[in-house]
């Protein structure tokens, strides 16, 4: 190494010059990214390599912030037939829900006051009462998603040493990201006092796990895959009353936090609702607010007003509790249900994407197709609920498919995540498909302009 070697390191401040303007991120946030391609430059020069020009150093810089900006969380125009698309934030919230979020971020609220007598309050004491009047519970609580739920649960009644909670084999599953319930069960200090086989699991198996270690009993709904064949497992009911019998809460971990009917909703199976659960016998009932319930990240515990009391004085709960935004947002969800009068679908985007139909999609995607032009046609897919809910249910679905002239489908998929806005579909026999369904209506104009943009980068 020599000081001629050391010459080759391109100057910080003049990388950060060279790609001012040229990226929207702050200028510390440019001078990092700039501080840490200069390091690897000089490491690779110490270590005897060649350096790199300036302008490749300048070219490496610009690439790594725009790489880092398309990162930011942004828009995305939902193409893919999935409703709740976890990767894509799961449950989309409805105008007058965003327009109260809106309002409370952007100033003061009254999230923990009583503006009556003036003192400190309950936090979004109304919250916990519109959704036990939705579940049908006796009292409900808040925290900040549904696996957070279910560890304040089990650590709460599990607080001791040796303390067991009883539970199927064939429940315990692994949801999304890698997590797995014994995992999460582990994490809160309860003992997993297995019962039964993969496939078949009877009452009996329940009632030869109970004893003076007990906890709780724990039901774990089977949402994001189904078993059929050779099976066999009690009904809530049962274990309700064998629950009572025994002197110990009966938990059910609901997840999917369906607060209506599905199967009315479109061509869907019926998934369980929490009103279900709690006339079946459940203490404790632990949702999730972003799924079918179509609200906010959130996990909800709805049950009874024993039970749920207990939990909410767990300083736990303290740790997990939600901020006002997830509150504001549960708030108007709630109320978008009870003001839904008979049979009429409450106006909530999940629910209303799943109950759109076939023609009023077509119609859609024909007029898209009319102001794409020749590389698209018209075309039929399969819609999914996602984000593990309903795994047996597809709901027929039409598709705008789009061929592009010089045939690289995935290069065209690539050109619209990256477009502006972005927009997300997905590759089938060769054509490239955007599911009308999860697309919003006031969306088509943008949905249009950005595929004639790729196309038109393709032909370019």
């Amino acid at each position: 190494m020599n000081s001629v070697n050391l010459r080759q390191v391109p100057s910080v401040e003049k990388l950060v010059q060279a790609v001012a303007g040229a990226v929207g991120l702050p200028r510390r946030v440019v001078a990092g990214v700039a501080r840490a391609e200069a390091a690897r430059i000089r490491e690779q020069v110490v270590a005897g390599g060649e350096g790199v020009t300036f302008a490749e150093g300048v070219s490496r810089v610009r690439d790594e912030l725009q790489r880092l900006e398309r990162t930011a969380l942004r828009p995305v125009i939902n193409g893919t037939g999935v409703v709740l698309h976890t990767n894509l934030g799961r449950s989309p919230l409805g105008p007058v829900v965003a327009a109260r979020v809106g309002a409370i971020a952007a100033g003061y609220s009254s999230l923990e006051i009583d503006l009556e007598t003036g003192d400190r309050g309950r936090r979004a004491p109304l919250v916990d009462h519109l959704l036990a009047a939705l579940t049908g519970a006796e009292a409900v609580c808040v925290v900040n998603n549904c696996a957070a739920a279910l560890v304040l649960v089990l650590q709460h009644l599990c607080r001791g040493a040796g303390r067991e909670v009883v539970v199927s084999r064939g429940e315990l599953i692994e949801i999304g990201g890698g997590f797995r319930v014994p995992e999460i069960m582990e994490t809160s200090g309860a003992v997993l006092r297995e019962v039964g086989t993969t496939n078949k699991t009877t009452l009996a198996d329940y009632e030869r796990a109970l004893g003076p270690a007990t906890a709780a009993i724990l039901r774990v709904h089977r949402s994001n895959f189904y078993q059929e064949g050779f099976t066999e497992s009690p009904s809530l009911e049962a274990l309700g009353e064998l629950a009572r019998r025994a002197g110990v809460p009966l938990i059910d971990d609901l997840g999917s936090g369906a607060m209506v009917d599905t199967a009315a909703l479109a061509a869907l199976e019926h998934e369980p609702t929490v009103l279900e659960s709690v006339r079946a016998g459940a203490d404790l009932v632990c949702i999730s607010g972003d799924k079918l319930m179509g609200g906010p990240q959130a996990g909800i515990v709805a049950g009874s007003a024993h039970w749920v009391g207990r939990v909410r004085q767990d300083p736990l709960f303290r740790v997990l509790r939600c901020d006002k935004l997830m509150l504001a947002a549960l708030q108007e969800t709630a109320r978008a249900y009870l003001s839904t009068a008979g049979d009429a679908i409450p106006d909530v985007p999940v629910l209303t994407l799943l109950a759109q139909k076939e023609q009023v999609l077509g119609d859609r995607a024909a007029h898209l197709v009319d102001l794409i032009g020749k590389q698209a046609a018209v075309g039929r897919g399969l819609s999914r609920c996602g984000g593990g809910t309903m795994p047996r249910s597809a709901v027929p679905s039409v598709t705008v498919d789009i061929t592009p002239a010089g045939g690289n489908v995935d290069a065209l998929a690539r050109r619209l995540r990256l477009g502006d806005p972005p927009v997300v579909g997905y590759v089938a026999n060769g054509v490239l498909k955007i599911d009308v369904r999860t697309v919003f209506p006031d969306q088509d104009s943008a949905l249009a302009a950005a595929i004639g943009a790729a196309l038109a980068t393709a032909l370019a």
